[in-house]
């Protein structure tokens, strides 16, 4: 049993309990809306309800679909990292690759309307503007937080090299 525990606190992260808890308040929360109803829980006189269930709803969809998909990819890449050899590994790449990620999806979650083109009536009566530059200036921020990262990582991988020899000699 212990083995088995260990296999999944290794996959899950965390003691078989906390998972029972997690589902026990997914539960209660399932239960409350069923119980309520949605149309109590979204009443438009009232302003603020709709803002809060659109908060736990993002916060829901965020927790149980996004998370577990970027943990995903982010252990597919590692695992993919840790196949090279250990010489090309000297300086790490993880972090190198995970900022310029993290960044242009935070900056596409933002404007993303814009950068699909959602909108685009509203957005050129209320600026006279077109949506056009969007995702190319998207697709411009994404290629330089890529390029000043690739530039940092070269750096660091000289001065780990120029260390080394220093060291060897």
């Amino acid at each position: 049993m212990g083995t088995a525990r260990g296999r999944f606190r290794g996959f899950y992260g965390s003691h078989p309990r906390h998972l029972l808890a997690m589902l026990a308040c997914l539960t209660l929360v399932g239960y409350v809306v069923w119980v309520l109803g949605l149309t109590a829980l979204w009443d438009p006189d009232v302003w603020w309800q709709g803002i809060l269930v659109w908060f736990i709803g993002a916060a829901l969809l965020h927790d149980l679909v996004l998370f577990p998909l970027y943990v995903l990819a982010d252990r597919a890449f590692t695992s993919l990292l840790c196949r090279a050899p250990r010489a090309e590994r000297a300086v790490p790449v993880v972090n190198y690759v995970r900022v310029p990620v993290l960044a242009s999806g935070l900056l596409f979650l933002l404007f993303f309307p814009g950068i699909l083109g959602q909108g685009a009536d509203t957005y050129v009566a209320a600026t006279g503007q077109t949506q056009d530059p969007f995702l190319k200036r998207w697709l411009l921020l994404t290629a330089a937080t890529f390029g000043l990262s690739a530039t940092a990582y070269a750096a660091r991988v000289g001065m780990a090299r120029r260390h080394t020899r220093g060291a060897a000699s």
